[in-house]
């Protein structure tokens, strides 16, 4: 069995749009913790961009899907936390440019 990468599940995630504001949730800086243990098991600790967000269930479910598509993995576990709470700085830089913030 070959080992699942955090590379691979951070590219995975990069295909995880938040429909409100149609960019990826790692360029927007929703993923904290990425980790894939010695079984293939994924975790991954994300958050939104507000606890109020009426999408979350939606974004949080087409994470854990995009993930099971990666090859290898057995256990994928997505979890949502506002600590710390999202800011805009977290965004990607470069995208932080194209949004003009």
């Amino acid at each position: 069995m070959d080992k699942v990468t955090k590379e691979a599940v951070w590219n995975k995630l990069k295909e995880v749009i938040d429909f409100e504001i149609g960019l990826d949730v790692v360029s927007l800086g929703l993923i904290y913790d990425v980790q894939v243990d010695e079984k293939n098991n994924v975790y991954v600790l994300m958050t939104m961009t507000t606890p109020m967000c009426p999408l979350a269930g939606m974004i949080m479910q087409d994470a854990e899907t995009k993930l099971r598509e990666i090859e290898g993995v057995n256990e994928v576990k997505v979890e949502l936390t506002f600590d710390p709470p999202w800011t805009p700085d977290r965004i990607d830089p470069e995208v932080r440019g194209q949004l003009g913030i």
